[in-house]
């Protein structure tokens, strides 16, 4: 049988396809200009079809002693680690706050909340960070960003508040302990919520440079978003120069 589309999906296919075209051609600029040569854009700007072909970017980058590829490194490795302890730790305490045989699990969930509306400062946290002596290394990347977001725990908290009690309760009755619960029962429930957590603490690692700036003094340490940030301040203060300097002159 031929299925017949309706003039409503042809409408909503021809804008989906559209939107989707203008979200790829800026990622297609800019990797045409990432191989047009200096000079060809000096001239004639970004063009989508480069005049002359240059790979002396990528051969920048790609060196064996790029800084740009060890700061992808650095990167890497802190967002996968750190990722993989904070979502464990949050799914850990989330389980703390909602199983029903904990005692006081309410005080505890509001010694988390305290910590979503007050905070004690930068400069607390600079010198704990310190005396640990959490600087120039992956730790320093990874445990002052590791203390699990209390919003994330009280979104798996939600959660698994939907799953009923009486799993738990069976699986107490078989013989199981908390881990076996947590880790072969209430783990496979809750995929979608993880996903969503590593998700939230994968994005906060990758783009994570103020740890950098406050705890990393060596550059081969230096992850890739305090390099772009960088990059990005140097590139500002050099318009700003050309800017000072062409109303003076």
């Amino acid at each position: 049988m031929k299925h017949k589309i309706s003039k409503a999906n042809m409408v909503i296919g021809t804008l989906i396809l559209v939107f989707s075209i203008f979200c790829i051609l800026p990622m297609l600029l800019t990797f045409m200009v990432s191989i047009t040569e200096e000079e060809s854009i000096r001239q004639f700007g970004y063009r989508f079809i480069p005049n002359k072909i240059s790979f002396y970017a990528y051969q920048l980058i790609f060196h064996q002693d790029s800084s740009v590829m060890r700061a992808y490194a650095v990167t890497i490795i802190t967002t996968a680690v750190g990722t993989t302890l904070a979502a464990t730790i949050t799914f850990m305490a989330a389980y703390l706050v909602h199983n029903k045989e904990v005692r006081y699990r309410n005080h505890m969930a509001l010694y988390f909340f305290i910590t979503m509306i007050f905070s004690a400062g930068i400069v607390p946290w600079y010198l704990m960070c310190r005396a640990l002596g959490l600087t120039d290394s992956f730790f320093a990347l990874i445990i002052p960003s590791l203390l699990f977001s209390p919003f994330n725990m009280f979104l798996v908290r939600n959660y698994m508040n939907a799953i009923p009690d009486s799993l738990r309760e069976s699986a107490r009755v078989d013989g199981a302990g908390d881990l076996i619960i947590l880790f072969q029962i209430y783990a496979p429930l809750c995929t979608s919520v993880i996903a969503t957590i590593v998700f939230f603490y994968g994005l906060s690692y990758w783009n994570n440079w103020f740890s950098a700036v406050m705890l990393i003094d060596n550059p081969r340490m230096y992850p890739l978003q305090y390099i772009l940030m960088r990059l990005q301040s140097q590139m500002n203060m050099v318009v700003e120069m050309q800017r000072t300097y062409g109303r003076t002159l």
